[in-house]
């Protein structure tokens, strides 16, 4: 990421962040476009496109009709054209209306015309749980997406990285999805101004440590970094990784931590099985960093069912704190 002095920095929100990222890449690139739902005048579901329909015009600013495969594959022709398109799915349950275009059209294409014609199409999906939206509107289904090649995906964690991955995904030739989680839209820190860009594919080490490593993915690196703290009152030393990028995935950051550490936990929203944990534990059983383990390798994922629409029900099927404290009390002591 390029490097920013601290009279720089601002405090903004993850979703102002974003807002500034699309200002920005707007003001700069006449090819840059948002399209989603209600983007426009009502500035987007969660409020992250705000007036910029105003700044820039409904040319540019598209509210589109209630139909996420036309929608997606009109933002996949307009990238196939010369355009950059962002185009926004209201909740990420949605995509699944529009995985045709995702899946076998912007991945494809490039592979199938040889390399002549690129797909530069970013999409965005408010994704997550906790905001009481029951079942149909809480899922976290990035695993999804990563599966496909010609695909990358990003998780940003931070306002920082909200705004550095979104404008990296401007630049990048190849059909960036970007999993937004919704509770972190109103998280603040401080961010840099103006342009830069944050690496596709390079995890960040948020907190250093020795006795073992969690690496984590979007709001689960804030709970990690908690639970890290008050392992630490424990005498704990916690490694806490901010995976970023699940596809491609930084190999080289998670095999050197745990290398150190010789212990490994994954924390995710998304349901267990199948999950980045399942990747990121097989990236490290297929490696030399297998040796180093001292403990078997713990994963932290989402429960085996829906999101369930009764707050208490809905924070006891996604990990929390208590639960990566737990885990990482029983691995240091050797109680797995």
């Amino acid at each position: 990421m390029n490097m920013h002095s601290k009279t720089d920095l601002r405090e903004l929100s993850y979703a102002e962040a974003i807002r500034e990222a699309m200002d920005l890449a707007m003001a700069s690139d006449e090819r840059v476009i948002l399209m989603g739902e209600d983007i426009g005048v009502y500035g987007g579901a969660f409020g992250v496109t705000g007036d910029l329909v105003e700044k820039y015009g409904t040319d540019r600013v598209m509210d589109t009709p209630i139909s996420e495969l036309g929608g997606a594959g009109v933002a996949v022709g307009a990238a196939m054209t010369g355009l950059r398109p962002i185009f926004e799915f209201q909740f990420s349950d949605f995509a699944t209306l529009g995985m045709e275009q995702i899946v076998n059209q912007a991945a494809k294409i490039r592979y199938m015309l040889g390399g002549a014609v690129s797909v530069p199409v970013v999409m965005r999906f408010p994704s997550g749980s906790g905001t009481g939206a029951a079942a149909q509107h809480s899922q976290s289904l990035e695993a999804w997406t990563a599966h496909v090649p010609g695909l990358k995906v990003v998780q940003p964690a931070t306002p920082e990285d909200a705004k550095g991955l979104l404008l990296a995904a401007l630049e990048d030739p190849d059909p960036v999805m970007i999993y937004e989680h919704k509770l972190l839209y109103k998280m603040k820190a401080h961010v840099p101004e103006g342009y830069y860009t944050t690496p596709i594919g390079k995890a960040a080490v948020m907190r250093e440590g020795k006795d073992l490593t969690i690496v984590a993915t979007s709001i689960m690196v804030h709970k990690a970094l908690d639970a890290a703290a008050k392992l630490a009152e424990d005498g704990i030393d916690a490694e806490v990784i901010d995976l970023r990028t699940i596809r491609p995935m930084d190999r080289d950051t998670v095999l050197a931590s745990v290398r150190k550490t010789g212990r490994l936990i994954c924390v995710y929203e998304a349901v267990k099985t199948l999950g980045v944990g399942a990747e990121v534990s097989a990236m490290v059983a297929e490696s030399d960093a297998f040796d180093y383990l001292d403990a078997p390798i713990i994963r932290l994922g989402g429960a085996e069912c829906p999101i369930p629409y009764n707050p208490e029900l809905e924070k006891a099927v996604v990990p929390q704190v208590p639960d990566i404290l737990e885990a990482a009390r029983n691995l240091a002591k050797g109680r797995v």
